[in-house]
């Protein structure tokens, strides 16, 4: 890799992550100092619970799915990581191992700092710590939503609420893309995928939605799902 595409991949890294948002231009040309570029293909592990954790990843193209596996084998989906998110920091600091798996849903580039360069910036830059400990504890709320809504809601429910709040990050109109397979949304809300496409057909059929190939969601009756998602 050419010394300047290093630089313009590592530049895009810092740039993009909300927690180095409003250092100065010398304080960000430290932090890409600190920076390895490192690119996976589809499908390929970037690690495995119980592997040492010494770095932290941040997402520069493509996607990660961050998730668990059940004594029985059963893959639970935890979180989706875009460009500008990064993995968990709690192994670097409360111990030294994954508790999580963490796989390329596409190829993927992220951006790597070590541990110990990571622990430096964070007591050179106590800004980074705040941002960090937010974005930590938005985690930590939608991961306990997550879980009551296992608990107390019935599967359409939960999903006519992720088409809802899917439909809320785009900007203009009523269609998004699903950001994962039908697979990795059922292991997401806690269901199958039979029954995902089950409850998907049944949207379409009360007029809720339209299915546009094999992702496309066209939302036609926003009101009646948010009445399905209550």
């Amino acid at each position: 890799m050419e010394l300047e595409e290093k630089i313009f991949i590592h530049q895009a890294c810092v740039s993009r992550v909300p927690i180095f948002s409003g250092l100065g231009e010398a304080h960000l040309k430290e932090i890409m100092r600190t920076v390895k570029a490192v690119s996976y293909k589809n499908k390929e592990i970037i690690h495995h619970a119980g592997d040492v954790s010494d770095s932290l990843y941040i997402v520069k193209e493509g996607k990660i799915k961050i998730y668990r596996l059940s004594e029985s084998g059963k893959e639970q989906l935890i979180r989706i990581l875009y460009p500008g998110d990064f993995t968990d920091v709690q192994p670097l600091f409360m111990d030294s191992l994954h508790h999580s798996f963490a796989e390329a849903m596409e190829d993927t580039v992220v951006c790597v700092i070590q541990k110990t360069s990571l622990q430096e910036l964070l007591i050179k830059y106590p800004v980074i710590s705040f941002k960090m400990l937010a974005e930590l504890s938005n985690r930590l709320d939608m991961l306990e939503r997550q879980t009551m809504r296992f608990t107390t809601e019935k599967v359409e429910t939960r999903l006519a609420l992720y088409l809802v709040e899917s439909l809320k990050q785009e900007k203009d109109g009523n269609e998004f893309d699903l950001p994962m397979s039908k697979k990795d949304l059922a292991s997401y809300l806690g269901t199958t995928p039979e029954t995902i496409s089950r409850k998907l057909t049944e949207f379409v059929e009360a007029g809720y939605i339209e299915q546009k190939g094999n992702k496309r969601i066209k939302i036609l009756d926003l009101e009646q799902l948010f009445v399905v998602s209550q």
